[in-house]
């Protein structure tokens, strides 16, 4: 998918997302037709390596993007999955055009629309419902990735797939246990204990 044939179609997902926050007038939707543009990411095919400065904002069409971290030893630790209708970037490689410590990759076959920064800028000062609009969304991630950060301090394993369970649950048949593990921050063995453990009830 190329992004000089950004349309009315392709950007109908966006638009309907940006109306459920704050209706757009005409105008604003030409403005997004204009400044977002479909891309589409194979299944595997990284968004975004560390050491490169995270170039895009991307809303997730279709498909599913994960954002991760690489200890010393190998290991992944996942920060978070975006799937239709989310929002995935490095926020701070984004903004301060400084090298992602972070890589983004795609678990599946994945359709974005992504905007650079300039244009997100442009987006501002030419539709000032933008303005509103993503500071709901740096709202709404933030508090997120507050209680992300509050669960995996002060609750069990159990209650971190618990609160998966609830809000991912379109997540379950297209993630691997191994992906999930590593998300909840335990072992695939202990993730396997712990749904055995639910299943007896």
């Amino acid at each position: 998918m190329g992004t000089s044939n950004t349309d009315i179609t392709s950007v109908q997902p966006l638009l309907d997302y940006f109306d459920r926050i704050l209706p757009l007038t005409h105008e604003e939707k030409q403005l997004v037709m204009s400044k977002f543009h479909p891309h589409l990411y194979l299944k595997k095919q990284y968004a975004l390596q560390h050491g490169d400065v995270c170039q895009y904002f991307n809303f997730v069409v279709r498909g599913c993007l994960r954002l991760y971290q690489a200890d010393n030893d190998g290991a992944l630790h996942i920060l978070q999955f975006a799937t239709e209708n989310y929002w995935i970037l490095d926020l701070a490689s984004f903004h301060k055009g400084i090298p992602s410590k972070l890589d983004i990759d795609a678990l599946e076959e994945t359709v974005v629309l992504r905007i650079t920064r300039k244009d997100l800028i442009d987006l501002y000062l030419n539709g000032p419902t933008f303005n509103r609009i993503f500071r709901v969304l740096l709202e709404n991630s933030f508090m997120h990735q507050q209680d992300r950060l509050s669960q995996l301090f002060s609750s069990t394993a159990e209650e971190r797939y618990q609160s998966f369970l609830e809000t991912y649950p379109h997540l379950l048949t297209r993630l691997s246990q191994v992906q999930i593990a590593s998300y909840l921050g335990v072992t695939p063995e202990f993730l396997s204990r712990i749904r055995a453990k639910m299943a007896k009830g």
